[in-house]
């Protein structure tokens, strides 16, 4: 399913391992909330460590313009975004590209329950930025 070579691969594939239970329990048709819960069911049953709705701070040129909701923030590394759509338009990958740039982290999820399969796709944050990362997570993820 993941490819080991992948950072993070073990945890990635956790996660979708997680999802699969969950789209094979409820299929389709459902509001992204139940899935959301049902998620976080499956997730804290595995012994994932995670955020839900974990606000992150938004930076434009090191200055703090707002903040944003990740569906679920996992092991404080990878950012896991929730869809219940019939179809993942190529505008919600750039969303969730967008968010992983914004909160400067390295890897995320983008799940969709919406479709008769569940759809997964893992994204990687060009722009990733380690030095930052380091010297701001402390920060960054105190609730």
């Amino acid at each position: 399913m993941i490819k080991e070579q992948y950072k993070y691969s073990d945890l990635t594939g956790k996660i979708i391992g997680c999802s699969i239970e969950v789209h094979k329990i409820l299929g389709n048709g459902f509001q992204e909330v139940i899935y959301q819960r049902a998620l976080e069911k499956e997730m804290a049953l595995q012994g994932l460590s995670f955020a839900r709705e974990f606000e992150m701070p938004i930076f434009y040129k090191a200055e703090q313009i707002g903040t944003r909701r990740v569906d679920f923030l996992v092991e404080e590394v990878i950012s896991v975004e929730l869809k219940a759509l019939v179809k993942l338009e190529d505008v919600h990958l750039a969303q969730a590209i967008n968010y992983l740039e914004a909160y400067n982290l390295e890897i995320g999820l983008l799940i969709n329950f919406g479709a008769k399969s569940l759809e997964f796709k893992r994204l990687i944050n060009p722009k990733f930025n380690q030095l930052y990362q380091e010297n701001h997570s402390n920060q960054r993820f105190r609730r």
